[in-house]
């Protein structure tokens, strides 16, 4: 099988072709070409066998200056537990004042990842 990337780890976005064979839950790549440097072949690999991503969202705030306040993910999850970790993010409300850098979620779902608020938000008194 053939397929064609856009790298997006860095300013470059190149365009990599991928030669590879898949036997069900296993994929073997045969060939990468189009890359300028070794991450963009890492990040094909990367999104052919277990695609990752990383998380920004938002949670409800009582009592703040804003009513929501901006959340990540420390580390990129399966792609495939995306929904799965929105859900758990939904669930979220903290009380003002809230303090970036705060780690509301350790260890969301066993993934390896906490969910952290990246704004202040000051209280509404």
């Amino acid at each position: 099988m053939n397929r064609e990337f856009t790298c997006i780890i860095c300013p470059n976005g190149c365009r990599i072709n991928v030669e590879y064979e898949k036997d069900g839950e296993n994929t073997t790549i045969t060939s990468i070409a189009g890359n300028l440097c070794n991450k963009g072949a890492a990040y094909v690999e990367q999104e052919l066998i277990m695609p990752m991503r990383t998380i920004a969202s938002s949670v409800l705030v009582d009592g703040g200056v804003l009513p929501l306040a901006s959340v990540r993910l420390t580390k990129p999850v399966p792609k495939e537990r995306i929904s799965d970790v929105m859900k758990e993010i939904r669930k979220i409300r903290v009380k003002a004042p809230v303090t970036a850098g705060t780690v509301l979620i350790s260890d969301i779902l066993g993934l390896s990842s906490d969910v952290i608020v990246t704004k202040n938000v000051e209280s509404a008194t």
